[in-house]
């Protein structure tokens, strides 16, 4: 049995995720802060072998991440794939008018969070057997090049790319694989603004094309199916037309 843990999972690119790697015979196990959400993610699973396990969880708090894992370890004795999923935004603002308050809670969802669950999953991964496993992380296009005034989303999403990099190196005696996954312009909740027009670098305000969530999750099941000796270090998936390449 494989088993994976998607943070975020209750809407979204962490849904999608869930469910492709449930059809892909994992076990996943689905946290975040909203018990409806996480059980309708669960109530959506078709592998009638393989569960999903919906269970309230805030990777903020230290305390919690380490429980989350004690349960895993607990339940199956291992765990073959984290997805880092969570992240927020904060205000779009100048820099100079943003709140401590929101800089703070960005940064401990987007960089904490994930450095939290991947600090414990890595901890099982060395000592299970067969030992190893994947991380993959959620990075975003703005860990390449920013929108204007996201200051803070933007920075965290930089770090991932050290975060993503250092736990490669230091997992490769491990059988330990880390990933990034760029995504730009899904059609989510949160990304449903670009159907409407977000702010440009020029300063106009311009709708954009975006793709659909589903195909993140597929682009997660896939990595999670390579072989233990191939590793995807960065992948970038995107809208087509979106204003990546040549931003600004």
């Amino acid at each position: 049995m494989r088993v994976a843990l998607v943070t975020g999972g209750g809407t979204g690119i962490g849904r999608s995720a869930a469910l492709e790697l449930n059809k892909i015979d994992f076990t996943v196990y689905v946290i975040g802060r909203r018990d409806e959400e996480l059980i309708k993610t669960s109530s959506l699973a078709t592998n009638n072998n393989h569960k999903i396990i919906p269970i309230k969880t805030d990777i903020t708090v230290g305390s919690q991440v380490i429980a989350l894992f004690d349960k895993i370890k607990s339940d199956h004795g291992r765990i073959d794939l984290l997805f880092n999923n969570a992240g927020m935004g904060a205000p779009r603002v100048p820099i100079e008018d943003l709140k401590e308050e929101d800089w703070r809670k960005t940064v401990d969802v987007n960089l904490t969070g994930s450095f939290l669950c991947s600090q414990q999953a890595i901890k099982l991964m060395k000592i299970q057997s067969p030992q190893g496993g994947r991380i993959v992380n959620n990075g975003s296009v703005s860990a390449h090049s920013p929108r204007p005034d996201t200051i803070a989303y933007t920075a965290t999403k930089h770090a991932i790319n050290g975060l993503t990099k250092s736990i490669a190196l230091d997992g490769r005696n491990f059988k330990i694989s880390c990933s990034q996954l760029d995504i730009g312009n899904a059609d989510t909740a949160i990304g449903s603004r670009f159907k409407t027009g977000v702010p440009q670098a020029n300063g106009e305000v311009m709708v954009e094309p975006v793709f659909e969530a589903e195909d993140c999750g597929k682009a997660v099941a896939y990595i999670a199916n390579l072989p233990e000796g191939t590793n995807i270090l960065n992948m970038t998936i995107m809208a087509t037309n979106m204003p990546f390449v040549g931003r600004g």
